[in-house]
């Protein structure tokens, strides 16, 4: 059957449902048009209406990609002073979260200036205690430098809040030299390539905590494609069997010299933990095109008499009328309407099926 004539066929179907209401005298029931709703049916079937309007497509192009760590939540823990590994209390692996004791080291720096800072603090309650009008403003302000700048060492050290606070409270007893290195964030131990008893030098990397909650995918493109990736653009990463949904969130203004390729860097969620740094994966990037035509959802068509058809808004209040249409390609969940759809016209972009099931029991219920 030609659009044609599937035109006259839903002309002729229009016309016979909104035929007079014949009453069943057996039953009491009434056979009515199964396009006519009211206010109740239309919620009942969860039908909503739009306005027929042009909009810009989307193409999608294919690109290899490699995972990679999102560096944007990964973190390097190492010492700001020389110091020799006590103890650890993570391994390689491990989920840790934010302010957890990974490793325990040792420093005669930092048992200097632990011991510099409980002198100093007792130094300050003294004096504080006796107030500015007992003691001069040289030796106030002195008391409470000396304080202060030995918080602050240690603070430069990598001891936190926290840890100063308690060792003031625990007094000289606590002036060994030992502190903690704290996780700076939640997240997974992927490195820790030390020993127990190994002296670390200041800024050797101990631990690399990523929070694989989500990953980067570094897709390549040839440049005239690259040249049409927006950033923010939609893509969908294939791995495992399975597609995740990502987008662009960075594209390199540098073309590799070897492969003559541009990196496109795209953000995926990774809360299942199903992509891992080093795996290879295919990524389909969307790529918008310059001109705009009709399109509609794709839930909005459905197959009447094997054609495509959209339900429009009759001329009646809660009437429903079948419009058979040319359809395109479909792109992001919308479908090109190329012919038996104008612009402004108002159709139902969500709830076809609903009223495409009332026509069929409608006919079921002749037969």
């Amino acid at each position: 059957m030609n659009l044609r004539s599937f035109r006259a066929l839903a002309i002729m179907l229009a016309c016979a449902l909104t035929a007079p209401v014949v009453f069943a005298e057996a039953t009491g029931e009434t056979t009515a048009n199964p396009l006519m709703l009211d206010a109740s049916a239309i919620k009942e079937a969860g039908l909503v209406v739009s306005t027929a309007a042009l909009r810009t497509l989307t193409d999608e192009v294919l690109a290899p990609g490699e995972v990679k760590v999102d560096a944007y939540s990964t973190v390097l823990v190492s010492p700001r002073i020389a110091s020799q590994v006590v103890s650890r209390h993570v391994q390689l692996g491990d989920e840790v979260t934010i302010g957890q004791p990974l490793v325990t080291l040792s420093s005669v720096d930092v048992a200097e200036t632990q011991g510099q800072l409980i002198v100093a603090s007792q130094d300050w309650a003294r004096v504080a205690s006796l107030g500015p009008q007992a003691v001069s403003a040289r030796r106030y302000n002195e008391a409470l430098v000396q304080r202060d700048q030995a918080r602050a060492k240690l603070k430069a050290y990598g001891l936190s809040d926290g840890q100063i606070s308690h060792l003031i409270k625990r007094g000289s007893s606590a002036a060994d030299g030992s502190f903690d290195l704290l996780a700076p964030r939640a997240g997974r131990v992927t490195t820790d390539d030390f020993i127990v008893g190994e002296r670390i030098e200041p800024g050797r990397t101990l631990f690399t905590l990523v929070a694989e909650s989500s990953v980067w995918v570094e897709a390549r493109l040839g440049p005239g494609v690259a040249e049409q990736v927006r950033q923010g653009a939609a893509a969908t990463i294939a791995a495992h069997g399975s597609e995740l949904k990502g987008r662009v969130i960075q594209r390199s203004h540098h073309t590799d010299e070897k492969t003559r390729t541009v990196n496109v860097r795209i953000q995926v969620p990774n809360e299942d933990d199903l992509l891992h740094p080093g795996e290879l994966v295919d990524a389909r990037i969307a790529v918008a095109t310059e001109s705009q035509r009709l399109a509609v959802p794709a839930d909005a068509v459905v197959l009447l008499q094997n054609q495509p058809t959209i339900f429009v808004r009759g001329k009646q209040p809660g009437l429903f009328e079948p419009v058979a249409v040319e359809v395109g390609d479909t792109r992001d969940g919308w479908v090109e309407v190329k012919q038996g759809l104008k612009p402004g016209a108002v159709y139902v972009s969500k709830g076809a099926f609903a009223l495409k099931a009332r026509i069929l029991r409608s006919q079921l219920g002749e037969e």
